[in-house]
C-alpha cells in the first residue's frame, strides 16, 4: 500500500506537470526515430498440430520473423500453449545475433501436448507485453495455429468460459494497441479460418494461412511491412540453372537502416553479394549477415549505401528460387504546427507534412522527389472521409482543405514511395460554432490575458490533498476488512535430496486484508524469508502476490520483477526459490 505522503507527493507533481502544459504553446514534435517492436509469437503446440502443422512450419515462422527483426532494441516474448502454458519467454531485448540464437534455440526446444485453448495464449500474450509496455515501441501478437479448441474434458472447463477469456484478451489488446497477426496452419484442412480472422480483425491486425514453408518469406514480409509501415519490394523469381544469376538490389537512398533480403528455395543455395562500387561484400561479415534455415536464407544489410548492387545467387538446377526486399527506414511523418486558430464553415485549412529522422527535419531532401503524398480528412459527424492530393515540394507536403461544414474533423496524411509508407499523427479540428479552434492551438482570451498558473496550481495542490487524504483512510479501512476465497496448495522441496513435502492445503476464507506467506508455512524460522511475500484479495475471486523479499518468484519460467505485483487466478501455479536455504517452495491457487 502506497503512503499517504508518497501519495500526496505524486498527486502534486502530476498536478503541476498538466498545469504547465496547461500554460505553454503546443506543437507537434517530431518522433525521436523510428520506434522499436515488441513481439511476442504465440504458438499452439497441442497434439492437434501434428496433423495441421506436421513440418512445423509454425517454429520456421517464428525463426524467420526473428532474423528479420533489427540487430539491436527489439523485444522479441515466445508463448507456447496447449489448454495450459507449456513454454513461455518474457521479452528479451535482442542486443546481439547471439540473443536472436538463443531465442530460436528455446523454439527448438519447445514439445507438444493434449490439450488445446486458444485464449489461455493470448491472454498471457497480451499480459506480457501489457506488463512491459514501455513509450515508442510497438507492439505486435504473432499467433500460428489452427485456430480450434480442444478442451480437457476433466478439467471442467467450458467453450463459454474459454470464450468469455479469449473476449477479455482481445479487449485488452485493443485497448493497448496491440494488433494481433494469425497465421492459420491448414496442412489436414481442418482449419478455423473464420476465428483466426476474427481475431485479426478485431484488433486490427491480419489474417493468413498457409499449408507450406514457401509461403511464409511472403506472408512474414507483409506482417513485418504492415506493422512498420514498410513496402514490400518484388525482387525476382526465376529458375536456377546450377550457376551463379544475378539480381539487382536497388538501394533508393542513404536514409535506409536495413535491407531485409529473403531467398526462398526448396534446396539449398549459395549467394555473392557486390555493392555499388564493384566490391565484393563477404556473406557473412558485419555489414552482411547472415541467417539460414531449411526453408530460407535471410541476409541483412546494414546501412546499405545508396545505388544497384548485385546479388549473385546459385541454386540447384530447376530449383525454384524466390526473392523478396523490404528495407527498415528510421523516419516518421510529421504535420507542421496550424498557423489559423479559428475555423468556420468556408475556411480553408492548409496543411503542411515533413519527414523526420532522429526527430529533426530530413536533411536528405532527396527522399522527396519519388514520394507521393495524401491528405485524408474524416468529417466526425458524418463519417464522410475525403482524399486530398498534396504537392511535393523541395522539403515538405503541401495540402489545402476547404471547409464544407460547420463539424468535427479529423486530418491525417499518409506520404508512400515504392519501399516504404509513413502515416502522420491524427489532427483534429473544430468548425463548430463556439468551438472554433483547432485542438493543437494554445487558447487565449479575446484580451490576451496571461494564465494565472500559481493561483490554480495552489488550489490544486489543496484540492488534491484533501481527496488523496480522504481517499487513502477510505482505502485502508476497505482493504483490512476485505475477505478472500479458495486455497493455497503448498509444497516443499529439499534441493539438496531431491525430497519433495506432501501437498499442504491452506483454506483462506479466515484471512482478511492480507497474510504472509511465512504464516502459511507456520512461522518456521528457516523460511523467514518469505515473510515480505504479501498476499492481497483481488477482484473477480483472484488473489494478488506483493513480492518485497529476497526470494526468486517465478511464473511459468518467468520472474518476477521485486516490488511488482502479481495476479493469481485459480489453476495459476508458481514457484519460490529462497536464497538462505536450499529450497523451493510449489505453489498453486484454486477457487
Amino acid at each position: 500500500m502506497i503512503s499517504l505522503k508518497k501519495y500526496v507527493h505524486y498527486s502534486i507533481i502530476l498536478a503541476l506537470v498538466v498545469l504547465m502544459s496547461f500554460s505553454s504553446v503546443t506543437t507537434i514534435a517530431a518522433a525521436g526515430g523510428a520506434s522499436k517492436i515488441d513481439a511476442v509469437l504465440v504458438l499452439d503446440v497441442s497434439h492437434s498440430m501434428d496433423n495441421s502443422d506436421r513440418d512445423k512450419i509454425g517454429n520456421e515462422a517464428m525463426k524467420m520473423f526473428i532474423d528479420m527483426l533489427s540487430e539491436k532494441g527489439d523485444r522479441v516474448g515466445v508463448v507456447a500453449y496447449t489448454d495450459q502454458i507449456q513454454r513461455e519467454k518474457a521479452l528479451l531485448e535482442i542486443r546481439s545475433a547471439e540473443d536472436k540464437e538463443n531465442l530460436k534455440s528455446f523454439i527448438d526446444q519447445i514439445d507438444r501436448g493434449s490439450y488445446t485453448d486458444v485464449s489461455v495464449g493470448v491472454k498471457e500474450a497480451v499480459k506480457i507485453l501489457e506488463d512491459g509496455a514501455a513509450p515508442n515501441r510497438e507492439p505486435i501478437i504473432i499467433l500460428l495455429a489452427d485456430g480450434n479448441n480442444s478442451l480437457d474434458p476433466k478439467s471442467g472447463r467450458t467453450e463459454a468460459e474459454s470464450n468469455a477469456d479469449m473476449d477479455k484478451a482481445v479487449k485488452g489488446a485493443k485497448d493497448s494497441g496491440i494488433p494481433i497477426y494469425t497465421i492459420g496452419l491448414n496442412a489436414d484442412g481442418k482449419l478455423n479460418k473464420a476465428a483466426l480472422a476474427d481475431l485479426s480483425k478485431k484488433t486490427a491486425g491480419k489474417s493468413f494461412v498457409t499449408d507450406s514453408a514457401d509461403d511464409l518469406p511472403q506472408i512474414l514480409s507483409e506482417i513485418f511491412a504492415s506493422h512498420l509501415e514498410l513496402n514490400i519490394v518484388p525482387v525476382n523469381s526465376f529458375t536456377a540453372n546450377g550457376s551463379y544469376q544475378d539480381v539487382k538490389i536497388t538501394v533508393p537512398n542513404s536514409n535506409v537502416l536495413e535491407a531485409n533480403i529473403s531467398i526462398m528455395s526448396a534446396k539449398p543455395v549459395d549467394a555473392q553479394l557486390v555493392d555499388p562500387s564493384g566490391n565484393t561484400v563477404a556473406i557473412p561479415s558485419k555489414n552482411a549477415l547472415l541467417s539460414k534455415s531449411k526453408s530460407y536464407s535471410l541476409i541483412k544489410l546494414m546501412q546499405p549505401i545508396e545505388g544497384d548492387w548485385t546479388l549473385k545467387v546459385k541454386g540447384v538446377a530447376k530449383d525454384k528460387i524466390d526473392v523478396n526486399l523490404i528495407f527498415n527506414y528510421d523516419l516518421t511523418l510529421e504535420l507542421s504546427p496550424l498557423q489559423s486558430t479559428t475555423f468556420s464553415k468556408g475556411d480553408k485549412v492548409e496543411i503542411n507534412a515533413f519527414l523526420a529522422s532522429g526527430g529533426k527535419p530530413l536533411s536528405d531532401v532527396s527522399q522527396y522527389s519519388n514520394m507521393q503524398a495524401v491528405m485524408y480528412v474524416k468529417d466526425l459527424t458524418t463519417g464522410k472521409t475525403e482524399q486530398i492530393e498534396m504537392k511535393t515540394t523541395d522539403d515538405y507536403f503541401q495540402g489545402e482543405y476547404k471547409i464544407a461544414n460547420s463539424n468535427d474533423y479529423e486530418i491525417k496524411v499518409r506520404a508512400e514511395e515504392q519501399s516504404f509508407f509513413r502515416e502522420s499523427a491524427a489532427l483534429n479540428i473544430s468548425a463548430k460554432t463556439g468551438a472554433a479552434k483547432p485542438t493543437n492551438q494554445p487558447d487565449k482570451t479575446a484580451e490576451d490575458k496571461p494564465f494565472p498558473t500559481l493561483i490554480v496550481v495552489i488550489g490544486a495542490i489543496v484540492a488534491i490533498v484533501v481527496l488523496a487524504a480522504g481517499y487513502w483512510l477510505w482505502r485502508i479501512l476497505k482493504e483490512k476488512s476485505r475477505g478472500f476465497v479458495g486455497q493455497l496448495i503448498i509444497e516443499i522441496r529439499d534441493e539438496n535430496t531431491g525430497d519433495k513435502s506432501s501437498p499442504q492445503y491452506k483454506k483462506l476464507h479466515h484471512f482478511k486484508g492480507k497474510f504472509q506467506l511465512h504464516q502459511l508455512l507456520q512461522l518456521a524460522p528457516e523460511l523467514k524469508e518469505t515473510e515480505k511475500i504479501i498476499f492481497k484479495p483481488a477482484n473477480n475471486d483472484r488473489v494478488l502476490l506483493v513480492n518485497d523479499s529476497i526470494c526468486k518468484v517465478e511464473k511459468f519460467g518467468r520472474a518476477i520483477v521485486a516490488g511488482r505485483d502479481l495476479e493469481l487466478q485459480s489453476g495459476d501455479r508458481i514457484t519460490v526459490t529462497l536464497t538462505q536455504v536450499d529450497k523451493t517452495i510449489y505453489i498453486e491457487y484454486l477457487v
